[in-house]
């Protein structure tokens, strides 16, 4: 039963950040269910401490998606 409230529970989950300078070099990283304020900080797929003060890769990005319809949306329907 447990499992079933699970699947209508609202879950954040954390997402990775880095923050980059005027050049594009990786100064930190981040670990948040929010996203940092600030305009130097992107969301990229995962934490990789070789790009700690390295260029980002732009295959580390991550692109802005629509956001996906949650259990409770559909419920609402």
């Amino acid at each position: 039963m447990d499992f079933l409230w699970s699947l209508f529970s609202l879950r954040r989950r954390h997402r990775h950040y880095a923050r980059v300078d005027k050049y594009g070099i990786c100064v930190s990283f981040k670990h948040c269910a929010v996203a940092p304020q600030g305009h130097d900080w992107v969301e990229i797929t995962e934490a990789n401490l070789s790009w700690l003060h390295q260029p980002l890769p732009a295959s580390a990005r991550v692109t802005p998606r629509a956001r996906a319809i949650t259990a409770r949306q559909l419920l609402s329907i």
